[in-house]
Formats: structure tokens, C-alpha cells, sequence
């Protein structure tokens, strides 16, 4: 069994990568805002953890909404980050890279606090699991920490500070602006740990 992991390179990726050590890291730039800095910590924990890096690039900031795209949320938006589709659109871009280097499991670093998204729903990765499972290459999708909060995840894994350090949870800039919902999310998880912001 060979297993790849869905790599934003943020806060719950990281854990999730020390926590199950895939054997591949994908991370897909698809025009959110801060591409370039997820890219970068997504490689800086692959390396560390003597991971295969695959990071496949397709323009979709076109289609995007809200803060990760720079422009305003779209109408059915539940909150000021959500993109159409966009875990949908990540696991079957990562699925494609995936089969090309004989992966057979796909994780992705769905919590039970993304509940809030349809796509962060156990439902969906049922669904993901279903449909991926039906095609060539039969990868299936699995979401590890998804009984979990972010803190209980960083408990669980027991992720080292030095490697968590090298997370990007900005959804807006390439350096944390320390406003968006992503930044507050990195914030909050650290001060339940009883972290001080690095």
C-alpha cells in the first residue's frame, strides 16, 4: 500500500504528515492567494520528513471565490473563504497525480470543525471514496483526523514545534497577515495548546 496526503502545508497537513508519514506529499497551487507560501512550507516538511514531493500548478483562481481568491464571496458562501468545489477539485487533481505514481490511498486533512463546509462533511468523503474507488486505479480516500479538532490533532500527532513552525495557514498573503480566518484558526489552536504564536 502506497500512501500520498493532500499537503497544504498548513497547520493540520503538517500533523497529519509527521502523524501518518505518506510516503508522497501532494501540493496543489490552483491560484489561491497564497500558493507560493504553501508550497513552501509543504517542501520544507517533505524534506524534513523524507517525503515524496509532487506539486502540481493549475490556474483556477477564475473560478474562486472570497478570500483565498481575492474578490468577493460568492453568493451561497457560508463563510469569506469558501471556493466552489475546491475539495472536490483537490482530491481529484491530486487523484490524477496519484495514480501516475502508484499511490493506492489518498488522506486529506479534513477535520470534524470543517463540518461547517458540505465538503468537509464525513458524507462527502464517503461519496469521494465511492467515486474514486469506481475508476481506474480504485485509490481510496480516507480523512484520519476527521473525529478531531485541530488541538486534539497537534495532541495526537505529537508533532514537533519546530516542524509545526513551518506552517502557512494565511488564506490572503504568502506572509500571515494575522486577520483572516485562517490565521485566527492558527492562533486559536495554539492558544488552546497553551502555545505562544511563533
Amino acid at each position: 500500500m502506497r500512501t500520498a496526503l493532500l499537503l497544504s502545508g498548513g497547520m493540520d497537513s503538517v500533523a497529519i504528515a509527521y502523524w501518518t508519514r505518506p510516503e508522497v506529499g501532494i501540493t496543489v497551487a490552483y491560484g489561491q492567494r497564497a500558493a507560493q507560501a504553501e508550497v513552501r512550507a509543504a517542501a520544507e516538511v517533505c524534506d524534513v520528513l523524507n517525503i515524496e514531493h509532487h506539486v502540481i500548478e493549475a490556474d483556477l483562481s477564475a473560478l474562486g471565490s472570497g478570500d483565498m481568491a481575492g474578490c468577493a464571496p460568492a453568493t451561497l458562501a457560508p463563510v469569506s473563504e469558501w471556493w466552489p468545489f475546491r475539495n472536490q477539485m483537490l482530491v481529484t487533481l491530486a487523484a490524477m497525480r496519484a495514480v501516475s505514481v502508484d499511490v493506492n490511498k489518498l488522506l486529506i486533512g479534513t477535520l470534524r470543525t470543517d463540518g461547517l463546509h458540505a465538503d468537509g462533511k464525513p458524507e462527502f468523503i464517503a461519496a469521494m471514496n465511492t467515486l474514486l474507488g469506481c475508476q481506474e486505479g480504485k485509490i481510496a480516500l480516507e480523512a484520519p483526523a476527521i473525529a478531531l479538532t485541530g488541538a486534539e490533532l497537534i495532541k495526537t500527532s505529537r508533532v514537533p514545534p519546530d516542524l509545526l513552525a513551518w506552517a502557512h495557514s494565511c488564506h490572503v498573503a504568502n506572509e500571515a497577515c494575522g486577520m483572516c480566518r485562517g490565521c485566527r484558526k492558527h492562533y486559536e489552536t495554539l492558544e488552546e495548546l497553551g502555545v505562544a504564536p511563533y
